[in-house]
């Protein structure tokens, strides 16, 4: 019976590890997209004629002080959760965690101002923003003060629902690909319920994670 348990607890661990992966890889591939289309405008003083890029266009700074220091938080990481890498590179583990943190912080505090200033999806998506922004930004504060008192296991977790968080951001591309293709909502009123989707189910997937998955002590 124990052995059944721990192959679910396995087999639950290696399809939450791939769906996370793919969520990073796709981000990584939109943000990829994203300077690929806006770097000819930006050096050569046009515009695009769609809504949403025009955004990016036109308030760079804003954008990529969000879009550059998260790629990096991104890719670093699913490294930092890895309980091999950490037992195995402890300092390293450390020092990378401190410059991931300032990245998701800056990325974090840039996402919430450039969403609810500039929201394609209206109230509906700004207020999402402000709302899943601010808790991926008090998470990363609880994960660090966790860790200050050696909390390990607090500290994790928070990290964790952090994470969490952030890969959402894969899953809004893919509702906002969805919905309009299923003629549910045009693509402009198909942000807003995109983003409390799938902020709502990642919040509540990293909750139902940390408090159901044992979390190794150190």
């Amino acid at each position: 019976m124990s052995e059944r348990v721990v192959s679910r607890s396995r087999t639950w661990l290696r399809l939450v590890q791939v769906a996370a992966a793919g969520l990073v890889v796709f981000v990584l591939l939109y943000a990829a997209m994203r300077v690929w289309k806006d770097v000819p405008h930006l050096v050569h003083g046009t515009q695009p004629a769609d809504d949403i890029d025009r955004a990016y266009v036109e308030h760079p700074w804003l954008a990529y002080l969000h879009i550059a220091p998260g790629v990096l938080y991104l890719l670093g990481a699913p490294l930092q959760l890895a309980y091999r890498f950490r037992s195995r590179h402890y300092d390293v583990h450390r020092r990378l965690g401190r410059v991931l943190l300032v990245a998701a912080l800056l990325s974090g505090v840039f996402a919430v101002v450039f969403g609810f200033l500039f929201s394609f999806g209206g109230v509906g998506e700004a207020a999402a923003s402000v709302v899943f922004g601010g808790w991926f930004l008090a998470c990363l504060v609880a994960a660090f003060r966790a860790v200050r008192r050696g909390d390990i296991v607090q500290h994790r977790r928070w990290m964790i629902r952090a994470f969490t968080v952030a890969i959402g951001v894969g899953t809004i591309r893919i509702w906002i690909i969805v919905l309009p293709q299923l003629g549910v909502l045009g693509l402009k009123e198909s942000f807003a319920p995109a983003f409390w989707i799938s902020f709502v189910a990642h919040v509540l997937v990293a909750e139902w994670w940390v408090r159901t998955t044992p979390h190794p002590p150190g």
